[in-house]
């Protein structure tokens, strides 16, 4: 009653009433009261009423009642009429501002866009320029915009088509599109509206209404929320809800669903008492399963009313202030106005503060509608960027305390503010935002702080910590485009911000230090990820400050000392000992100790490295000259924390801190990776070059030895005989000449030498695919990115490297240019150690393959710049010199334990470093002012002893130990008589170094002579033998004549094979299948070997069974009706099986992967796999047990069945008696003897179900075929046999593979007596058949000699399994299918329900007659067959009776007939037109004009298909080899049709059937003709099948992948009306589009819930499925309601690769290759097999619910 006054009272106010009320407001005193007045009484009568309203009759009510008059209001006139205006008046905004849902698809330009976060939307980027650049899609986490029309975001085309900046040149202010008076009733309108909504989104449940608002009776009725969280999952609050407030479980999951969607619902209405019992009850039963209780809360009817509006009018604001800009920048300056109450904030503010506390709901309205106003307007951006800086701590802070997702809070909008370049520095200089930013994260930090003001993350909430990393984001936006110019006020808040950030860094400078476990591994492991994810956040905003500092000198000066006293006020690891002087090769170096080993060390030292990257930005911007007192900067002390951190890595990497376990070796893993390295591994390696040029050189290496504990060592002072302690000293050795060779090598930094960043990433590239060539992908993983996510990468790619194509499968790969391999440097200090061993490797043999030496020879480096030339000096100092000889002198004196290899090849390596600076320096300038004297010095010191370096190099050079070093040592010392020669003078350069590799060159010479000399004596060796074992092969034959000649044919069963040539010949020429110049049958002994035992056994009918691995599925390939699958009806009612509709809507497919086993060890296997899979984790996912379902035990292809191997007879045709047979038994009297044999056997039978009148049977056939009347047994005189005889084994493996084919083909039970078990054995035989007919077709290959060897055995064992079926089935059963079958092609045989010719398959009749009809020769108690000549007439002449109806149905179906030709009518021709004439009047058609020709051509068309099919299956059956024509050429090309007729005994001309046969077949063309159902079909009242049939292939892909996401993003799933796609899937069959995973299409398949595409693949593809999933950018193949598995799409990017999930984001493309072998997969019926593969492959350890897809 209550609902029906509602609608009459809203049907009396009409539009003329909202204007009346709202002028009522207008001239009210105090608008706002009369405003809130009608809110009050009219809200709580349309929302949340007992008994509640339909989501369409509460939206109409909602419109008239309250919409209505307040649009009345705002226009002053009729809403319409005020929108018309206003769109007259204004032009559409330059701001597109769509906002992004969860998984949509967006685009960034990598050539335009100012940084990764400026992005399009679909539509956008379809109509703008940056779809022909290099552009990156993925999906949106939901919450962002569209940038289209932001200049700021992009350097060109910041507008697509639609948004062009013409639109924003005509807009005008708001004063000129608004009228005065109109802006002001908008400003009163939504300052009330705005602040009524505000404040209930921001309600509590201890709130009362106000007084404007309080109902004059306040009911007793309440209701109890639930709100979503992130605590407990959904089974949790379902079970909450049925023992709470006692609902069903299909009520809990419509609350819950919708309390996850919407953030909240009413889950229960009563009076206050009973809501708060619920309340109660909810909160205790929710905490026994969670610790934390689900929220609940207990408004008032009249409260949730108002919400309920509140959130209306969100929405409602949004449609007006799209009005036009004046309404959204009122809108704006209402949102932003400060409050009256200073201690209050704006309404906007509000909001946003108690974002945390409002649900999903709410806070997607408020997101939605800050998207639509403030940020669509760039002054009022500013001023909410300012309101959100001004909060922006209490904001995170209530962030991290919520646990919904980033995306659903309101600090996800700091990625649409903080990214504005303009706007970034403008809060800096307002409001210090990078202050603001820091302190927030301090702050939030300072618990996990320790006594000495350093981090300590153990026991940290990982949660929590991951929130707070969120923050650092906000920071890389500010900092993410450094200002082009500065302004004192930027400057100073920027250093100010700077400060703060180093207060931060000063907290971590240090933290977690480490000291050396001893005696006993460490007991708990520490915490160690927190600081690296620290690390690894800061590693691109440390870059940026550095970046920032780089623009402005000032700073840079500014920044650099603050940093460097910040990193002086450190107290981190300090030193415990006093300075000592240490003494070697009479230097002194005074240094305090410090002992790696024994003190505690930290690997996190950002300052420092800040400090390292600053210093070297100061000398590259050439800013250090403008450093006050650059010597009070003692930066040698500074480098002493990196070194400790160094060699840290160092004594890891030789195992000494193996008792610290396993975080330390990660810390130091993760300290060299690519993700930390720039700012920490690389930094330390600048700050030791720093500490290099400022130092001399030998006090350089003594205090690098001391640090790495080797200072005694090498000074002779250490003698131990300790063999772990020896092997430390190496290793340690090892990796201090690592670090030598780093700190002199590694000059690829700008600034430390004259390079670019372009030539630092040619490097990095180089040496990755000196490992190995890699793909794109692989290369972009490999190499560090840069703040926009960018690596460098394609801009030096094509100098460094060629590119790979891939095949159908694989990748591209890049390769290195063979002339940047003389860039390759073995030992390049970002490779880990096995990428160094697998470089190295790589190397050397593609030396070796080059015929070059192995030596990998040092690269020439770039030059040092100024600052830091004095580092080259490290390598010719006295110290130097004494590690050099120390190294050496070890090999020379064989002390095997004191040296490696490895030491020895990093000895050398430094050597050539050196010797190549000395060279390069000398070429470069005169001698004179060479001061690098490395060669000399190697010469001369120790010479008076022997124990120069250069002498221990010629000394080890023969070492055997050493063989491997051999080339470096012979290059080493070509080196030093290069050097030497270029100080004397003696010779010019080049001809002394031609001179110099002459030996080496003689030798290399005399190698290859040597090789080519075996080689060729091998060659002549193996010729001998080979002519030796001819000879004994002869011999042999020659003594063995008679053996040979004698030897008899096996397995004939008639008269053996003549010898003479002209019978050879005869049979040669005969491929005729069948008929009475049917071909020979040739005899071939088939010797198979079982893959199991690997046993020989020649296969024979009374052997021991041999099998073939099988799968049995259901096909719709060759449907001609998608999406249409007959249903099984249970009582074996129906034409299906016994005869296929024509439309092939699903048939039976049996393939084999080829592989061949015993019976026996087949049924043994079975049996173990049985066994052992059941106990498998998930492995019903892999096999289905339960139906019979294996994998091959060889190739892993999914199996269910065997089917048995049965040789075929062979014989040699009696072609005399064919002829004698031939001249009685025409088609008339065969087709007399064939009826009577039918009827004779139904009489003895006494089967009553075909009801054959005597009198009307014989007067049908005496009046069709003349007066004489054949026998009951007449057929018998033309020729019998015995049966086959089959041994047991054979006998059983033909029960067992028609059971499976019955059970699969019709999804029944398995029954061995069911008498449909025969009709599915021949069916899936001409299904199979077809189906590869259909394969050559597509693929145009030849009919026969194209077929694979697994395709060939299984289509023979198919066929003759099919063939032998008869022999293990009820002969009377076989007798009446085939009487049924013939009842289409024969009405005298016909019944009631025998479908007309145009409701059969013809292939699969002939298959079915052909197989059967050898029962009609059983008879009591004898086994009988007919013979090969009674074969070879049965055969003919159902074949031809099959093709000539065959040929009438291509007629009857057939509208669209070819031109004709303009040559002269054939004979055929003629016959094709009078026989269309004949079958036009036998329709009741008129006669059209057209030529026999197209006639013609068109029947040869339609025919061609089944013809060859019918050969395939003959050639199976009998195998009678078929013309050559059939082997070698393809399908399509000219003869074949010669070649078929030939092969299937029919004449070329086709048509001259119906003139041979005419007194036979004029009567039943008349009946077939006559049919009611063709009568309905030429009329157009039922469907009919045109041939040749469709050929299916899975549907066309557009070559761009975003023209498929575009179809994706303008679908809409069909069963929701809320606009959420998350996953768009594509049907690769049939082209339908589906909404997948998603609870709204959800559907019952055999009593169970299915996802749609699960559905889909059941009427599309009979279970078997193929879908695109567009989104994620993968395949899906489906093949049951359990099983499926990915697959990689088709669609590659330039290089080669496939991108699944989008995670790369690079644009795709149609690979057509590839696309090519998914049809394949398709056609060929390989989904299962791959299934099954994959999930053989891929360890499951969850199992993944396929049947919700």
């Amino acid at each position: 009653m209550l609902l029906k006054q509602h609608l009459n009272m809203a049907d009396r106010e009409k539009p003329s009433e909202g204007l009346q009320l709202s002028q009522e407001w207008l001239e009210a005193a105090d608008c706002r009261a009369e405003l809130l007045q009608h809110l009050k009484d009219q809200v709580p009568q349309i929302f949340c009423l007992k008994k509640e309203l339909s989501p369409l009759e509460e939206e109409e009510l909602t419109h008239r009642r309250l919409l209505h008059p307040l649009e009345c209001f705002l226009f002053g006139e009729d809403p319409q009429e005020g929108r018309q205006k206003l769109q007259q008046g204004s032009a559409s905004s330059q701001l597109c501002g769509r906002v992004f849902k969860e998984g949509e698809t967006v685009y960034s330009c990598r050539d335009c866009a100012i940084d990764p976060t400026c992005v399009l939307c679909m539509d956008c980027f379809q109509d703008s320029v940056h779809k022909n650049h290099r552009y990156k899609m993925h999906a949106s986490s939901g919450g962002g915009f569209c940038d289209c029309g932001d200049v700021e975001a992009w350097k060109v085309g910041p507008c697509c088509s639609k948004h062009d900046l013409g639109a924003a040149a005509a807009m005008v202010t708001d004063e000129a599109v608004l009228e005065p008076e109109l802006y002001e009733r908008a400003e009163k309108l939504f300052r009330v509206l705005l602040r009524y909504v505000t404040d209930f989104l921001v309600w509590e449940e201890n709130f009362e209404l106000s007084a404007e608002l309080q109902p004059r009776l306040k009911d007793n009725a309440y209701y109890c929320v639930l709100y979503n969280d992130e605590h407990h999952s959904y089974d949790h609050v379902i079970y909450t809800l049925q023992r709470s407030v006692n609902c069903d479980q299909a009520e809990a999951q419509t609350h819950t669903t919708l309390i996850d969607k919407e953030g909240r619902r009413a889950v229960k209405r009563g009076t206050l008492r009973s809501c708060q019992q619920a309340k109660e009850s909810i909160r205790s039963n929710s905490e026994h399963i969670s610790l934390q209780p689900l929220r609940v809360e207990i408004l008032h009817a009249t409260v949730m009313a108002h919400q309920s509006f509140a959130l209306r009018l969100g929405s409602w604001f949004q449609k007006i202030i799209g009005y036009s800009v004046g309404f959204r920048q009122a809108f704006c300056q209402v949102a932003l106005e400060p409050n009256a109450d200073r201690d209050r904030p704006c309404l906007i503010s509000r909001l946003m503060l108690h974002d945390a506390r409002m649900y999903k709901g709410a806070r997607k309205i408020v997101h939605e509608l800050i998207f639509g106003s403030m940020l669509m307007d760039s002054d009022f951006k500013r001023l909410f960027a300012i309101e959100f800086t001004k909060h922006y701590k209490q904001l995170q802070k209530d962030f991290i305390s919520d646990d919904h997702e980033r995306s659903i809070s309101i600090t996800a909008l700091s990625v649409q503010i903080f990214t504005v370049p303009t706007l970034a520095r403008q809060l800096i200089e307002e409001c210090n935002v990078i202050k603001v930013i820091v302190d927030t994260v301090l702050e939030l930090l300072r618990e996990h702080l320790d006594e000495t003001n350093r981090f300590f993350f153990l026991g940290y909430n990982s949660d929590k910590f991951s929130r707070i990393q969120v923050i650092f984001h906000d920071l890389r936006y500010i900092l993410i485009s450094k200002p082009c110019v500065w302004t004192e006020e930027l400057r100073g808040q920027f250093l100010e911000g700077f400060k703060i950030f180093l207060g931060f860094l000063k907290c971590m400078q240090g933290m977690e230090e480490v000291r050396r476990q001893l005696g006993q591994h460490i007991a708990v492991e520490p915490e160690w990820e927190a600081g690296f994810t620290l690390q690894i956040q800061l590693r691109h905003i440390l870059a940026m400050f550095q970046d920032w500092c780089s623009s402005d000198d000032e700073i840079m000066l500014q920044a650099f000392k603050e940093c460097h006293s910040t990193l002086i006020e450190c107290n981190n690891q300090p030193f415990h000992k006093e300075a000592t002087d240490f003494y070697m090769c009479k230097h002194i170096l005074r240094a305090r100790p410090y002992k790696v080993s024994q003190e505690p060390v930290s690997i996190h030292l950002p300052i420092s490295r800040l400090l390292a990257g600053l210093y070297v930005l100061m000398w590259k911007t050439g800013v250090i000259d403008r450093l006050d007192n650059p010597e009070c900067y003692d930066l040698i002390q500074l480098a002493e924390h990196p070194l400790r951190c160094v060699v840290l890595a160092a004594q890891v990497t030789a195992e000494m801190w193996r008792r610290n376990g396993l975080s330390l070796v990660s810390q130091v893993y993760y300290y060299q990776d690519v993700k930390c390295r720039d700012e920490m591994y690389d930094k330390d390696i600048i700050m030791l070059q720093i500490a290099a040029s400022k130092m001399d050189p030998n006090h350089f290496l003594m205090l690098i030895l001391l640090r790495f504990e080797l200072f005694d060592y090498f000074n002779g002072n250490s003698l131990s005989k300790d063999q772990d302690e020896l092997t430390q000293w190496n290793r340690l050795t090892e990796e201090m000449l690592f670090l030598l060779i780093a700190i002199f090598g590694e000059r690829y930094v700008p600034g430390i030498s004259h390079v670019t960043k372009e030539d630092v990433t040619m490097r990095e590239v180089i040496h990755l695919l000196c490992i190995e060539p890699m793909a794109h992908s692989t290369l972009v993983k490999s190499l560090p990115e840069n703040e926009n996510h960018e690596t460098g990468l394609e801009a030096v790619i094509a100098k460094v490297a060629t590119f790979r194509k891939p095949g159908v499968s694989g990748h591209g790969l890049y390769e290195v240019k063979k002339e940047r391999l003389m860039d390759f440097n073995p030992f390049f200090y970002h490779y880990s150690r096995s990428q160094r061993s697998k470089a190295e490797e790589s190397q050397k043999k593609r030396r070796a393959q080059e015929s070059n030496d192995k030596a990998l020879r040092p690269p020439v480096p770039p030059a040092f710049s100024q600052s830091f030339s004095r580092i080259v000096q490290i390598l010719c100092c006295d110290v130097f010199i004494h590690i050099l000889r120390c190294i050496l002198q070890r090999p020379a004196e064989d002390r095997s334990t004191h040296w490696t290899e490895a030491m020895i090849q990093r000895a050398l390596h430094l050597i050539g470093q050196a010797l190549v600076e000395e060279k390069t320096q000398l070429e470069s300038g005169s001698v004179e002012d060479v001061t690098f004297d490395f060669s000399l010095k190697a010469r001369t010191v120790g010479s008076e002893h022997g124990k120069s370096l250069f002498l221990l190099l010629s000394k080890i050079k023969s070492l055997p130990s050493l063989e491997a070093q051999k080339d470096l040592i012979k290059w080493l010392l070509q080196m030093f008589e290069i050097v030497k020669c270029i100080r004397e003078k003696s010779s010019p350069t080049v001809s002394v170094s031609m001179d110099t590799t002459k030996p080496e060159e003689s030798s290399q010479d005399k190698e290859k002579a040597e090789r080519k000399r075996k080689a060729e004596a091998a060659k002549l060796h193996r010729q001998k033998i080979m002519a030796q074992m001819s000879a004994m092969q002869k011999n042999f034959i020659e003594s063995n004549k008679m053996l040979y000649e004698n030897m008899p044919e096996t397995g004939t069963q008639e008269e053996p094979v003549t010898s003479s040539e002209s019978s050879a010949m005869e049979q040669r020429e005969l491929r005729i299948t069948f008929g009475p110049l049917r071909g020979p049958t040739p005899s071939e002994r088939e010797v198979l070997t079982c893959i199991l035992c690997q046993e020989e056994q020649e296969v024979l009918p009374l052997a021991p069974a041999m099998v073939l691995t099988a799968c049995v599925q259901r096909s719709t390939v060759l449907t001609q009706c998608r999406g249409r699958i007959p249903a099984n009806r249970a009582d074996g009612t129906g034409t299906y099986p016994l005869f296929m509709p024509p439309d092939l809507a699903v048939g039976t497919h049996t393939g084999s992967c080829g592989h061949v086993m015993h019976a026996t060890c087949w049924q043994k296997y079975f049996e173990a796999v049985q066994n052992t899979t059941r106990n498998r984790l998930h492995a019903e996912l892999i096999v289905d047990l339960e139906n019979g379902e294996y994998l091959c035990p060889l190739c892993k292809s999914l199996c269910n069945t065997v089917i048995p191997l049965i040789p075929l007879e062979p014989l040699i045709f009696n072609y005399e008696n064919a002829e004698i047979i031939g001249q009685h038994l025409t088609l008339p009297r065969w087709i007399q003897v064939l009826a009577a044999r039918i009827k004779g056997l139904k009489s003895v039978m006494q089967d009553n179900d075909v009801q054959m009148d005597g009198g009307s049977g014989s007067s049908g056939t005496t009046c069709l075929f003349g007066d004489g009347q054949p026998d009951f047994r007449s057929i018998l005189a033309y020729g019998i046999q015995e049966s086959r005889k089959f041994s047991d084994g054979i006998a059983e493996m033909l029960v067992v593979c028609a059971t499976t084919v019955h059970r699969v083909g019709l999804k029944t039970a398995p029954n061995e007596l069911c008498p449909r078990v025969p009709l599915m054995a021949w069916n899936t035989c001409a299904f199979t058949i077809q189906a590869i007919e259909n394969i050559l077709q597509e693929e145009d290959k030849p009919l026969f000699g194209s077929l694979q060897n697994r395709q060939i055995a299984g289509l023979k064992a198919i066929v003759q399994f099919a063939a032998s079926q008869r022999l293990k089935s009820s002969q009377g059963v076989i007798q009446r299918h085939f009487a049924d079958m013939m009842g289409v092609l024969l009405p005298v045989l016909s019944r009631k329900n025998t479908p007309s010719i145009l409701d059969v398959d013809f292939f699969h009749l002939l298959v079915g007659l052909v197989l059967s009809i050898p029962s009609l020769y059983q008879e009591e108690g004898i086994d009988l067959q007919p013979s090969a000549v009674s074969s070879a007439f049965n055969n003919m002449y159902i074949f031809h009776l099959v093709t000539m109806a065959h040929i009438l149905q291509v007629l009857l179906t057939s509208t669209d007939f070819p031109a004709a030709g303009d040559g002269e009518e054939t004979e055929e021709a003629r016959l094709a037109a009078e026989l269309y004439t004949t079958v036009l009047l036998h329709t009741g058609r008129l006669v059209p004009d057209l030529s026999g020709g197209s006639v013609a051509q068109r029947v040869k068309a339609g025919i061609e298909p089944f013809l060859r099919s019918a050969a395939l299956f003959f050639n199976c059956l009998t195998g009678v080899h078929p013309p050559e024509e059939l082997f070698s050429a393809p399908v399509s090309s000219p003869g074949q049709m010669e070649a078929l007729c030939s092969y299937l005994a029919l004449p070329f001309n086709v048509f001259q059937l119906f003139q041979d046969y005419r007194d036979a077949v004029s009567p039943m063309l008349q009946r077939w003709c006559g049919s009611p159902s063709i009568t309905k079909a030429l009329q157009g009242k039922t469907q009919t099948i045109r041939y040749p049939r469709r050929r299916n292939r899975l549907i066309d892909l557009p070559e761009d992948y975003s023209a498929l996401l575009n179809k994706a993003s303008h679908f809409q799933c069909p069963k929701s009306t809320v606009d959420e796609r998350k996953h768009p899937t594509l049907c690769l069959v049939c082209g339908a589009m589906l909404c997948s995973q998603s609870s709204c299409c959800l559907s019952q398949l055999d009593g169970e819930d299915v996802g749609a595409c699960t559905a889909h693949a059941a009427t599309c593809g009979a279970g078997v499925g193929m879908f695109l999933r567009i989104r994620e950018c993968e395949i899906v193949l489906m093949a049951s309601k359990t099983r499926g598995s990915t697959y990689p799409a088709p669609y590659l990017d330039d290089y080669g690769e496939t991108d699944p999930h989008l995670g790369r984001g690079n644009p795709l493309h149609l690979c057509p290759e590839r696309y090519k072998k998914l049809n394949q997969l398709w056609q060929q019926h390989c989904i299962l097999e791959e299934i099954a593969r994959s999930l053989e492959v891929v360890n499951v350890m969850f199992a993944f619910e396929w049947q919700l897809v």
